[in-house]
């Protein structure tokens, strides 16, 4: 267990919480998985997991994934996602060794585009200038 000292005294708080570990080992599962194991042609290969948010209970998670291409491409990876869920699951439950494994929730990653769109407007004002 790490320890951090606070104002001079020794604290026992670990450096991460549960759920931040169980997060990121989820998110790396979870990646592999899509790049290797699942077949459905609406996600494999065009989808990458951003993040992953976990309840501090590790009852939910939430997946942050951006799909490669359009809006439609968008839809039908998050059908193929809901669908796969339920293997996703099962094949975590066979491969970690936890108590529970957590209901999957998969949403697309907004960050983004956001970030697309203030580049072409910093571009734009940037030409304009």
């Amino acid at each position: 267990m790490d320890y951090e000292i606070f104002e001079g005294l020794l604290s026992r708080q670990p450096a991460f919480s549960r759920s931040e570990r169980v997060a990121d080992l989820l998110k790396k599962e979870v990646a592999a998985m899509l790049f290797r194991e699942i077949k459905d042609p609406r996600v494999q290969g065009i989808v990458t997991v951003i993040s992953v948010k976990v309840t501090r209970d590790l009852r939910h998670a939430e997946f942050f994934v951006t799909v490669l291409g359009g809006h439609l491409e968008e839809k039908a990876a998050l059908k193929g996602l809901h669908k796969a869920s339920g293997f996703i699951r099962r094949s975590l439950g066979k491969r970690l060794r936890m108590r529970r494994i957590p209901e999957l929730h998969f949403k697309l990653d907004e960050t983004v585009k956001a970030q697309e769109r203030i580049e072409g407007l910093l571009k734009k004002i940037h030409d304009e200038t």
